[in-house]
């Protein structure tokens, strides 16, 4: 990551591409813009700042060049992200300034062809194409995540198998994606299931690639799924401001685990995040204020932050 921050735990903020790609009310972009600008402002070293889709199916995402330029612009020590399914989006979010480009080839098979209208093969050769254009980049070095949609459960096929999550991951490995994503789309894991995952991933990726964890919190479990892939070796998390967050192709799949819940565990147990909370909660009350309609899922936000946070018991 970026900066000299000492951080235990690298927090990245998904709520400006994953917290708003179910909202049904337009955020502006000079308000996105706003709201990142904050974010930035707190201390994280990520931001996954939008979603270089079509804009007839996500019209949330019709500004997503204006919002990648814009968060470059900003001075923060920190990395913009983008979510890049197919070569023609990676394509317009390096044009943008992206410096991580997020791809999925999704675990379960009925998902990825409701989310990428392809098989799985068809987008693990698709993800090794935006890799070789990502290394082709002049003057920087342009990351490339590899997620894993449904690595912990499918609303629509139910169980997903350990083999089907490892090959998959041996496939994007083998396509020289910089890190492996295990997102669980719809919030079904647990955390017995988050660890034996994560040791079969390793066994089959080996030890060099680093792993990120991205959870939903459909079945209250995300924290606990957390803790289970802390215990596991993990220290690269997604999260959203005010837990908003979905899946449009997963039925039944609720928010991502809120970014100041998250925050507020990692420091109380003795981890540094380099993230301000304060700054953090002042951040999400721009989201809350532009998306009066839609329910956010902080209990940090909802109690406030006690008077013992940070502090040894």
């Amino acid at each position: 990551m970026h900066g000299s921050q000492q951080r235990d735990v690298d927090i990245c903020e998904v709520g400006p591409r994953d917290g708003l790609q179910l909202v049904g009310e337009l955020v502006p972009t000079e308000t996105k813009l706003r709201w990142i600008e904050a974010l930035a402002a707190t201390g994280l070293p990520e931001i996954d700042a939008a979603s270089f889709v079509p804009a007839t199916s996500m019209p949330q995402f019709a500004d997503a060049a204006d919002i990648v330029t814009g968060a470059r612009n900003l001075p923060a020590p920190w990395r913009v992200g983008a979510l890049a399914p197919n070569l023609r989006g990676a394509e317009r979010a390096l044009g943008a300034g992206a410096e991580m480009l997020f791809c999925i080839v999704s675990a379960s098979h009925s998902h990825s062809l409701a989310n990428t209208r392809r098989n799985r093969e068809d987008q693990v050769r698709i993800v090794g194409d935006i890799v070789r254009l990502a290394r082709q980049e002049k003057g920087r070095r342009v990351l490339v995540s590899g997620g894993i949609p449904t690595s912990f459960g499918c609303s629509i096929e139910g169980r997903v198998s350990e083999a089907d999550v490892c090959r998959v991951a041996a496939d994007l490995a083998e396509s020289g994606v910089d890190e492996i994503g295990l997102a669980d789309t719809v919030g079904y894991g647990d955390p017995a299931l988050v660890s034996a995952r994560i040791k079969a991933v390793r066994r089959a990726v080996g030890k060099d690639i680093s792993l990120r964890l991205h959870f939903h919190n459909t079945m209250g479990l995300g924290l606990a799924n957390i803790l289970a892939g802390l215990e596991a070796g993990v220290t690269v998390f997604d999260a959203a401001s005010g837990g908003l967050g979905g899946c449009p192709f997963a039925p039944g799949a609720s928010g991502n685990v809120a970014t100041e819940d998250l925050v507020f565990m990692l420091e109380q147990m003795g981890m540094r995040t380099g993230i301000d909370i304060d700054k953090l909660n002042a951040a999400t009350d721009i989201l809350a204020k532009a998306l009066p309609n839609e329910r956010l899922r902080s209990h940090v936000r909802e109690a406030g932050v006690p008077k013992v946070y940070g502090c040894a018991a």
